[in-house]
């Protein structure tokens, strides 16, 4: 395939030739630990330098032998939709001691290996940084019992590291999220979902015991992604009293017709005093109190077990490259560092400034000062408290602001996973800050026709972890019944309009905001949240619904994949959807371990499909089994889907068969993923509090009147935050014939895909920094993590 255009090629400045690299996992196992292994070794054997398989974490570097042996491409096949570590992980005592480390050093030294990838978490980190200090005394000891020559010393004199937290606790400080924590959430939110239909039967109350050790993060976000009635976390825990606020809240949600409650209690919860507050005890006061039927479910290990999410083989992916590098650009002065996740950028922060951020959390909840224990969990937690504080705790009437606004939202496009997510949390926020929600039922149709009613805050319950959209969703554009809505916005007095949807969405902000010199009524705040599972609009890295459709495409090919285990060699030809927006074949492929992925970005012919065929061919006959081609559904008028099945199927004749598959609207269908739940819910709450301030702003004379391109924006995610844009700036940067961006961010993966599928090819490393300091990695205005 054609090779896009790079600032900077690595391997012209960045050679792994006569270097050794062990990567090993250590500490507990987390859900896409294979895939940052995987990435470690496909990367460091493309640079040229040898790779190592250290088995059984520290316990096989003290041991030596055969667990430590050279890794091969064709050793990491396979692995990459595998859940835990296939090189396995242990907790050792050995290393511990200086004996141990003087074992290890000797075990390294004798394989020539000086760069360290340790993949675990805050426990095994700073093990890693303590055998790096110690390293030049411990050759110099080995030197002194004769286990090595002298020259050794000069030879391997410096021990390099790079981490990768691997943990679904998502307790370690410095990054946004850690591998296995997103697919730990799907365990969890798959259980609560499964749970809710049984409960709602019976009227029945559960209490919920999710892991995390002393963070709740997990608790709170699946919390947060449910709507659970109830969250019980360590670093904040309940007021006293909190038991009868809690059995007061429980009886007026069963009071306002519904017919179940969630509690959720992180495994480390505590109460003020530093008491633990367990499943029992809740299960017994609810009981005591209200009489209400309760259960209790532990989820346990279940959380750590399973196939990686879409969202932890993509992060670990990018990790693994990441962390090659560091260790090829790294020097004798350089700080051991981890690869870590801000926003939506991999960066690399001084490992021991993270590890000592995350032992000053426990000090803080030791000593009771909860307030900063949550604030150096990070922007993030503290985001996801402040919203799961303001959608689950409805005020008294008596103390809500008096605004006088009346705020609509609507769906627009096609239905995409967490548009329910976004309009509750748009309801509730709005009604938080005084105004009165209106929904409009099928998009512009809808509101031309005057299908617009209020919605209360009880009207949303539920809503959190419903597909599609509820409020009905249409592609019909406002241009044509201009008048009409504004004939309704009149009626109804509409002062505020959120819009939730795709492309469409964008087009109709741009009609309205044209109109607004005919037509006043246009003339009020609106806001956009991009909500697609084509991920084709412009202003924003990532939209509503895209991980759901990931999670779809990839678990789907896993599937695919294994239905041909057993049987002679076979080749797959998927064919996704995305308009001409390549996002879902490329990040999809990048996920599901593809050969190839053909999309309208990157144009392709003859020739290239060609060369794809040949190079799946030379690896058939040597070692992989089955092969996967995605094709993003415009990506060629004349490369179709059955052209490439076809082609692939006569020239790869006597080596491979071929199958196909067209996914179609599966990947639009289906329950949001946590991921889509979450992003929904937060970025639907600042728009929202950012409508609020437009309101006020723009309220002069007994009515509010703007007029502004300020007035009239986009909310989207820009590498490290969250970022409100005129969408008439937008327009500049988008490709209308096509409906797609100009500059797509995810279009610098496909170099990574190509590389882990054993292709030559480029690799822009201009996003690679330096290392940056934990307190500076953070923009001071961004409270958006991609992840939740």
């Amino acid at each position: 395939m054609a090779q896009p255009d790079s600032k900077k090629i690595f391997f012209e400045n960045l050679s792994g030739a006569g270097k050794a690299i062990a990567v090993l996992t250590s500490g507990g196992d987390a859900q896409g630990m294979n895939a940052a292994v995987r990435a470690v070794v496909r990367m460091g054997l493309y640079v040229g330098a040898k790779v190592y398989f250290i088995h059984e974490g520290y316990q096989g570097m003290v041991d030596g032998g055969d667990n430590i042996r050279e890794a091969t491409w064709e050793s990491v096949s396979s692995m990459l939709q595998v859940g835990g570590t296939v090189i396995g992980s242990a907790r050792c005592k050995d290393f511990r001691s200086h004996e141990g480390r003087l074992k290890a050093a000797h075990n390294l030294v004798k394989r020539g290996i000086t760069n360290l990838c340790v993949i675990g978490g805050d426990g095994s980190l700073t093990g890693a940084n303590l055998f790096r200090e110690e390293w030049s005394g411990l050759l110099s000891e080995l030197v002194q019992q004769g286990l090595i020559e002298a020259d050794a010393v000069q030879n391997y004199s410096a021990l390099h590291i790079v981490g990768m937290v691997g943990s679904i606790d998502n307790d370690f400080c410095g990054t946004d999220m850690t591998i296995g924590t997103d697919s730990a959430l799907h365990r969890i939110i798959e259980v609560v979902d499964a749970i809710m239909t049984t409960a709602q039967s019976h009227q029945r109350t559960f209490v919920l015991e999710v892991m995390g050790r002393h963070c709740g993060y997990l608790a709170l976000v699946s919390a947060l992604a449910c709507g659970a009635d109830w969250v019980l976390i360590p670093e904040m825990p309940p007021e006293d009293g909190w038991e009868e606020k809690m059995c007061q809240k429980l009886s007026a949600n069963r009071a306002g017709m519904k017919r179940l409650n969630i509690i959720i209690v992180a495994e480390g919860a505590i109460d003020r005093n530093n008491k633990p507050i367990t499943t029992d005890y809740i299960k017994n006061l609810v009981v005591k109190n209200l009489g209400f039927d309760t259960r209790v479910t532990i989820l346990g290990h279940v959380q750590r077990g399973g196939t990686p999410s879409a969202f932890d083989r993509i992060l670990a992916s990018r990790m693994g490259v990441e962390a090659v590098l560091a260790l090829l650009e790294t020097t004798a002065n350089t700080p051991a560092c981890v690869v870590s996740l801000c926003g939506n950028q991999s960066v690399r922060v001084p490992l021991m400034e993270c590890v000592q951020t995350t032992q000053e959390v426990q000090k803080a909840m030791d000593q009771k000062r909860f307030e900063e224990a949550v604030k150096l969990r990070g922007r993030s937690f503290e985001n996801n408290l402040r919203t799961y504080k303001l959608l689950a705790h409805r005020k008294p009437e008596s103390e809500l602001p008096v605004s006088n606004f009346n705020v609509a939202v609507l769906n627009v496009g096609a239905p995409a996973a967490g548009m329910n997510a976004a309009v509750r949390s748009a309801v509730r926020v709005g009604i938080s800050e005084g105004h009165k929600m209106f929904a409009v039922s099928d998009g512009f149709e809808g509101f031309y026709k005057g299908q617009i009613k209020e919605i209360k805050w009880g009207d949303v319950g539920g809503w959190t972890g419903q597909g599609g959209s509820l409020l009905g969703t249409k592609r019909t554009l406002p241009a044509k019944h201009v008048d009409k809505i504004a004939e309704q916005i009149r009626k109804y007095n509409i002062n505020a309009l959120l819009v939730i949807g795709g492309f469409e969405a964008l087009e109709c902000l741009l009609q309205m905001c044209e109109a607004r010199s005919t037509f006043e009524e246009f003339c009020i705040p609106m806001c956009m949240l991009p909500a697609t599972i084509s991920n084709n609009v412009p202003g924003t890295e990532l939209s509503i619904g895209a991980d759901t459709a990931l999670n779809a495409i990839v678990e789907t090919c896993d599937r695919i994949k294994q239905s041909a285990s057993g049987t002679k060699r076979r080749v797959f030809i998927i064919e996704t959807m995305g308009g001409y927006c390549g996002y879902l074949a490329t990040v999809g492929g990048l996920a599901a371990g593809a050969d190839a992925a053909y999309i309208y970005e990157e144009p392709f012919d003859i020739r290239d499909l060609q060369a794809n065929v040949e190079h799946l061919t030379e690896k058939m006959k040597t070692s992989i089994q089955r092969g996967l081609v995605l094709r993003n559904e415009n990506s060629n008028v004349n490369y179709t889907t059955d052209f490439i099945y076809q082609l692939y199927t006569e020239e790869g004749r006597g080596v491979f068969d071929c199958r196909k598959n067209v996914l179609g609207h599966m990947q639009q269908g289906g329950a949001p993923s946590p991921f889509d739940r979450n992003f929904g819910t937060k970025i639907s709450a600042k728009a929202m509090q950012w409508l609020s301030q437009k309101l006020v702003e723009t309220y002069r004379k007994g009515r509010v009147f703007a007029n502004t391109e300020d007035t009239c924006c986009l909310l989207g995610m820009h590498a490290r935050a969250l970022v409100f844009q005129p969408v008439v700036e937008l327009k500049d940067h988008t490709d209308f014939v096509h409906r797609i961006p100009k500059e797509q961010w995810w279009l610098k993966l496909r170099p990574l895909m190509k590389i882990l599928a054993k292709y030559k090819t480029s690799y822009d490393v201009s996003d690679s920094g330096q290392v940056e300091h934990v307190i500076h990695s953070r923009p001071k205005d961004s409270d958006a993590s991609v992840a939740m």
